[in-house]
């Protein structure tokens, strides 16, 4: 089996502009078709994507045996020249492509890609409701009021979800975006960030979990000031307190505060991740198959996470092929612990990407059992954005 020709989407979502899913469909001369998703589908970058796709294929896909996907991940690598320093362009381009291998695999031996990782480890997928901030419906809307904050988190635990997300630090009391956390933060802030949080809580009591989101804006003082939060409301984890430029950061976080620590959507393989895991500074590892090598580098990823009992929530932001794919990953690892499931990935312009559309049920996940990734592209949607062609 040899690969033929590559169909490259990036996506524009006319009802959600800054929405941009990188999809990649790769054919085969058996008449077989895999699909796979670059991680860059919001804020910036998806366009590089799209192009570093183009060239990876140009470059080694074309003709290339698509079971090899060991041998390609290590050509894309050393050969690509900047997968040595790599970055998120790189990655995402090498994921894309490595998920849409992976699917063609399944499809040619019959069998869901969660059993060429290793067979089914968890039946059932926990899932929590994610990014309250942006509200838990069918429209998007940036929450500023702490009762509406509670508002989200119900109508998600009405759904059956028993954890939720939020990023309480996100917006300013009148839905102004912050992006930089590092000075210390006011009593007054700190007083709104407490509402919201209390909000939540008192809606949803004692039995629904809280995951704490930073987004990686807090510096490291203003990280352990929120991190108290975090321990007053007991929330489930604390995610990316701080940014990944400095390794060392998250340590003093993590011994400041008594919450689990989790991040690692912004680190892209096991060599970015191996301090964090070496100085035990992140009890959750949040690998983004669309940026972290796809299958090939993921499964190495979470393996080597297992070493140090760090458990593993994939992160998901993205459309329906980066839900499909996560959902194969987690169910093959031991060391699984929640699913993510995006705000977006609830809403039609995100939904009506594919032809399937996976979607939990009171608050679990189960993978699908078809061939592959179980998902393919709607072409009726996808044909109306941007798409390349390589042969």
């Amino acid at each position: 089996m040899k690969v033929v020709s590559v169909e490259i989407f990036d996506i524009h979502c006319p009802d959600r502009l800054g929405w941009n899913p990188v999809f990649v469909r790769v054919h085969t001369d058996e008449g077989i078709s895999g699909v796979g998703e670059a991680g860059l589908a919001y804020d910036v970058g998806h366009s590089a994507a799209a192009h570093m796709i183009k060239e990876m294929t140009e470059a080694f896909l074309i003709g290339h045996d698509p079971f090899q996907t060991e041998k390609l991940w290590s050509r894309m690598l050393r050969e690509s020249f900047w997968g040595l320093g790599g970055g998120p362009v790189v990655y995402a381009a090498m994921s894309a492509i490595d998920t849409a291998l992976w699917d063609i695999k399944g499809k040619a031996l019959n069998l869901p890609v969660y059993q060429l990782l290793g067979g089914k480890v968890n039946d059932s997928l926990r899932t929590y409701a994610s990014q309250l901030q942006f509200d838990w419906d069918v429209e998007f809307k940036a929450l500023s009021q702490p009762e509406q904050y509670a508002e989200a988190a119900l109508k998600a635990v009405a759904e059956g979800y028993d954890a939720v997300k939020v990023d309480p630090i996100m917006y300013d009391k009148d839905g102004n975006t912050y992006y930089d956390r590092t000075k210390i933060i006011s009593r007054g802030e700190m007083k709104l960030y407490r509402s919201r949080l209390a909000a939540i809580r008192d809606a949803v009591g004692d039995e629904v979990d809280i995951i704490f989101e930073c987004h990686s804006l807090p510096g490291v003082t203003t990280a352990i000031q929120l991190g108290k939060l975090a321990e007053e409301f007991d929330c489930m984890f604390y995610e990316e307190p701080v940014n990944y430029l400095n390794h060392s950061l998250h340590k003093k976080v993590s011994d400041k505060v008594n919450v689990p620590i989790a991040g690692g959507e912004r680190l892209y393989n096991r060599w970015q991740v191996r301090p964090y895991f070496e100085d035990q500074s992140i009890d959750v590892l949040q690998p983004d198959i669309g940026l972290c090598g796809g299958f090939t580098e993921a499964k190495k990823v979470c393996d080597y996470a297992d070493v140090f009992d760090i458990r593993i929530q994939a992160h998901v932001c993205g459309g329906p092929v980066a839900t499909a794919a996560a959902l194969h990953l987690e169910t093959a690892i031991p060391n699984f612990l929640i699913h993510e499931h995006h705000t977006y990935a609830i809403k039609a312009w995100n939904r009506e990407l594919c032809i399937q559309d996976p979607q939990p049920v009171n608050g679990q996940f189960t993978v699908s059992e078809t061939p592959g990734l179980g998902i393919e592209l709607n072409d009726e949607v996808v044909m109306r954005s941007p798409r390349m062609v390589i042969k």
